[in-house]
């Protein structure tokens, strides 16, 4: 293996290894892992005109923004094309000729030294006491006048000098010159830069290519006493730093929020490195206050050039250190890059210090995929159910992962957790229970501002946005585990992503999306939904404001809900790919009538999931043989998929009702699940609607049956004492069909349900989540009320009047059972004279899965998913 003069150099590597440059794992070069700044890609972009003209000779705004940054008069800085320029600009300047180079220590000051025949001095850096300059050793050696070269922090070390003791030496020895690298400082945290009270004597070179991570720019600044920034600038070429180089020089040096938050990213990153490396045997791990560490292998059977070879086939490159002046082939130094990055030269090197013994430090990730959005209801949740059951199918063991869900959707697992429906379903595709892990973080809005938090299936109580965001920092270890302990149980993982990645105000705190896919090492698949319109600008406006280690997780696009003819795309689908960089894996047909249930409440508000069909008046004739089910659309509905069955039956007409002029004489009315039982009775209210039921229950054979929230409307009143649902109002009157009262309690009901109908004698299977307690009134017409619902235990969980068909139950999902559906229609269709229902088929989501997984395989490019996902 040949030793390279510095690290970063894939394009020489890709070349050798015949592959890309992008996929090999650098931990040569030590840039700032999270990228530059989000806004860098579109500052070029809107300043491409700006590359007619020369650039600014002066840099003015740019040795401005310096001067601000750094509080240095604007006349003691330089601009140039790199750091590496200056250094090698500045010895014919200097009047020396002999320098001092404390080592191990950068390359390039023993070239630039030897460039301009200066005598060079090696300086020898102890390893025993951790690298740390010798003062006094370094005074000595300037009995004549040198030029010092140090790194603040030295480079490859990590160690930094005391600056208080430096600025002493310096101006005890005016006769040399001292050149101060702080190519690395912007990553220490309240370092004492040089910048301030500098001696005369003293040049500060200042990168900004590591820490913004933008060495492709070329951009280096230096702080120098005015005489010597005249004569510098008096030799160097004009244009020697160009316009997009400016341009992002000073917006940087102005991003203090981006400076602050690479700190801290860094060193987190850096210690939790340290740490884990430490732990293999036969490695000394170095103390570093930069974004790399120096390593010391003691094996016995490789030295550091070995072990680079031995990582090199699995494309990770690491700087070996043996052409440092003081370290010999046992050393090496590693960059800090991204947690799943570091995690993947951890396990590299676990399995080649440990061989074929178990790693002590962690196993390889499992493969995993990720659906994001370009907004909600982008088609998420059904493609990643779709590829659930695609991978089962052949032959893989998958499971589904959605970190944070907003839903009003939920279910029950087999063992109480309450997760989200579109988890449930992805389960099926899957062909497993359903597991509270899959879904770690579910939050249900109960107002404006403000959700009831599940956490591993339980409820932890409601809080507001801000409290919420205060609390996800201590989740995220809860999601993490959670992912981790599933993801070790299956060989494939399928994500979820929600809403957008590009939703700028949530991506600091983000939960589900992009840091989850950097968690899992997921392969991102950027989904658009072409049936809204805006699909082109959608996606390439989500690519733009990505940063740059987000846009690199993106490994295709997909266009979803597509009407019309595919080749009419063709043109556009060569621009987005060319504008993304990134493949076009699949336009997927919209799917209609797909019989599956939904995540979230935007279909369902938009009544795609039922046939439509105006109120029934008297006047309609009965040998239509269709009924019409009407559904009250509250604007806290949750478990709207408890109507999905219903929807699907030909004979059925499902729509909603807003206003009491929608309600007509429906056939069925419906007072579905809420989450905010409380609100939405004062909706009902507030639009007419409560007269209208009431009217309804009193001139029509219309029978009325409530679910779970809709169930406790029935009765007469509903206390909330502890204000689950409410801030202010405690208590609220019902619609007084039921005699009976209902109480919220802070216990929550999540359980799987078996019970019986009683009037039919059919027994039904569901589940229960629900806070209300309902107890029927003991006096004046309790009489009137008969139970309806009675689980295994023996418990009336539903109850109706004896005198008509309004009846009510804590029971989700009772609509799902076919023998109990098909009774209900046919006693209504019997009330209406009309032929009873015979030979339907009942209500599987099996074929619906199997369909939709075939629809997917033809218009997706399974192939190249699997290619990316390193799994065929």
């Amino acid at each position: 293996m040949n030793i390279q003069a510095h690290g970063g150099n894939i394009w020489r590597l890709s070349r050798e290894l015949n592959c890309r440059p992008e996929s090999i794992l650098d931990f040569s070069a030590s840039m700032n892992p999270f990228g530059p700044p989000e806004w860098l890609s579109a500052l070029i972009r809107d300043n491409m005109a700006s590359l007619t003209h020369y650039p600014d000779p002066d840099c003015h705004d740019l040795l401005q923004a310096a001067s601000r940054r750094h509080t240095i008069p604007v006349e003691e800085l330089i601009a140039d094309n790199g750091t590496a320029e200056i250094l090698f600009r500045l010895p014919p300047l200097l009047g020396l000729n002999r320098a001092v180079v404390p080592g191990p220590a950068y390359g390039d000051y023993h070239g630039a030294c030897e460039t301009h025949g200066l005598e060079i001095e090696h300086m020898p850096l102890n390893q025993d006491n951790g690298f740390n300059l010798d003062w006094e050793e370094l005074q000595n050696r300037l009995h004549e006048p040198a030029l010092v070269l140090l790194g603040q922090p030295n480079n490859p070390t990590g160690r930094t000098v005391c600056p208080e003791t430096l600025r002493r030496v310096a101006r005890a020895h005016p006769r040399s010159w001292f050149i101060v690298d702080e190519a690395f400082a912007d990553f220490v945290p309240d370092l004492d830069r040089m910048t301030r009270d500098r001696p005369d004597n003293v040049i500060v070179l200042l990168s900004l290519t590591k820490f913004y991570s933008i060495p492709g720019l070329r951009i280096g600044l230096a702080a120098m006493n005015a005489q010597l920034v005249l004569r510098y600038m008096a030799m160097c070429p004009a244009w020697s730093v160009n316009t997009l180089a400016q341009l992002a020089g000073t917006a940087c040096l102005a991003d203090f929020e981006f400076q602050q938050l690479s700190r801290e990213r860094n060193n987190a990153q850096r210690t939790e490195l340290a740490q884990t490396l430490a732990r293999l045997p036969d490695l000394r791990v170095y103390p570093s206050a930069a974004n790399f560490l120096l390593c010391r292998t003691t094996h016995s059977r490789f030295n550091a050039l070995q072990l680079a070879e031995k990582l090199l086939a699995q494309r990770i490159t690491i700087r070996t250190c043996s052409n440092f002046s003081g370290l010999d082939e046992r050393y090496f130094r590693v960059a800090v890059r991204l947690p799943e990055e570091n995690q993947r030269l951890c396990d590299a090197l676990s399995e080649i210090f440990l061989g074929n013994r178990p790693s002590r430090i962690s196993k390889s990730p499992t493969p995993a995929l990720m659906f994001q959005g370009t907004g909600s209801d982008a088609g998420k949740s059904l493609l990643a159910a779709a590829l659930c059951r695609i991978l089962r199918q052949d032959g893989f063991s998958p499971a589904p992962f959605k970190a944070q869900n907003m839903a009003l959707n939920s279910g029950v697992t087999p063992d109480g957790g309450e997760i989200g429906r579109a988890q449930m379903l992805q389960a099926q595709a899957c062909g497993l229970e359903a597991d509270r892990r899959m879904n770690p973080v579910l939050l249900k809005p109960n107002s404006e501002t403000g959700s009831q938090v599940i956490v591993l299936g339980r409820p932890q109580g409601n809080m507001s946005v801000s409290d919420y965001i205060r609390a996800k920092e201590k989740l995220r270890s809860v999601v993490h585990e959670a992912y981790d302990g599933l993801a070790a149980e299956h060989d494939v993982m399928v994500l979820e992503g929600a809403g957008s990645p590009a939703e700028i105000n949530l991506k600091r705190h983000d939960l589900v999306n992009m840091t989850m896919a950097r968690h899992a090492g997921a392969a991102v698949y950027l989904v658009g939904d072409i049936d809204r319109g805006g699909v082109f600008a959608a996606l390439s406006g989500t690519m733009d404001t990505l940063e740059g280690w987000e846009r690199e997780m993106v490994r295709g696009l997909v266009i979803n809900k597509f009407r019309g003819q595919r080749s009419l795309l063709d043109p556009a689908l060569e621009w987005i790919t060319r504008r993304t960089g990134r493949p076009m894996v699949g336009v997927v047909p919209y799917l209609a009538d797909l019989g599956l249930p939904e995540e979230d409440s935007v279909g369902f508000k938009q009544g795609r999931l039922f046939h439509s069909s105006p109120p029934r008046t008297e006047k309609r004739a009965l040998e239509d043989a269709v009924l019409d089910v009407a559904c009250l659309d509250l604007p806290h509905i949750s478990n709207f998929t408890d109507l999905d069955p219903l929807a699907a039956e030909p004979s059925v007409s499902l729509r909603l009702v807003r206003t009491a002029n929608d309600l007509g004489n429906p056939d069925l009315l419906i007072l579905p699940g809420t989450k905010n039982v409380m609100a939405d009775m004062a909706f009902l209210r507030e639009r007419g609607l409560v007269a209208a039921i009431l009217d309804l229950t009193a001139s029509a054979p219309t029978q009325l049956i409530g679910i779970c929230g809709g169930f406790q409307m029935l009765g007469e009143v509903i206390h909330d004492p502890h204000g689950l649902e409410s801030s202010t109002t405690q208590s609220v009157t019902g619609l007084g069909l039921l005699s009976m009262t209902t109480s919220l309690e802070s216990s929550k009901t999540l359980c799987r349900t078996a019970a019986v109908h009683l009037p039919s004698g059919l027994e039904v299977a569901g589940y229960e989540i629900h806070h209300g307690r309902s107890a029927v009134r003991e006096s004046g017409h309790a009489a009137e009320l008969v139970p309806i619902i009675r689980n295994a235990d023996g418990q009336n969980i539903g109850y109706g009047r004896r005198d008509g068909p309004i009846w009510g139950s804590y029971l989700h999902g009772i609509f799902d059972n076919t023998s109990f559906r098909h009774w209900l229609l046919n006693n209504m269709l019997a009330v209406k004279g009309a032929d009873p229902l015979c030979g339907v088929q009942g209500w599987d989501l099996e074929p619906a899965l199997d369909r939709l997984a075939d629809h997917v395989r033809q218009h997706l490019d399974i192939d190249q998913i699997y290619k990316t996902l390193r799994v065929r």
